[in-house]
């Protein structure tokens, strides 16, 4: 069964050999894909275009879906502007509280 996850890039580090290390902030959690020529370096491997990709994003307002095969390897990734509402949202609700407070 294919599965997914959804998060941002928060951290990247890329090697004179061409090594791409790539920080994957997901559900309170990072997990870290790389691109490298070295296969002993193979656990959460990235074909190149993916690995660029997904580093081009650091410190933006992109989110990535990265889709996965049966087998575990990545398939593909999506990317898409995040969501901020639910950011708005908390603001909002904090000025609702100061301006209460306000009053008493």
């Amino acid at each position: 069964m294919s599965s997914s996850v959804f998060g941002q890039v928060v951290g990247v580090r890329k090697f004179p050999d061409g090594t791409i290390e790539i920080e994957f902030y997901h559900e309170d959690e990072i997990t870290e894909f790389r691109y490298s020529t070295n296969a002993d370096l193979s656990g959460n491997s990235l074909p190149k275009i993916l690995a660029e990709s997904l580093a081009s994003t650091l410190a933006t307002n992109i989110c990535v879906e990265i889709y996965f095969g049966d087998d575990g390897v990545v398939t593909h990734i999506e990317l898409e502007e995040c969501d901020d509402d639910l950011e708005e949202d908390d603001d909002l609700e904090e000025d609702d509280d100061l301006e209460e407070d306000d009053l008493h």
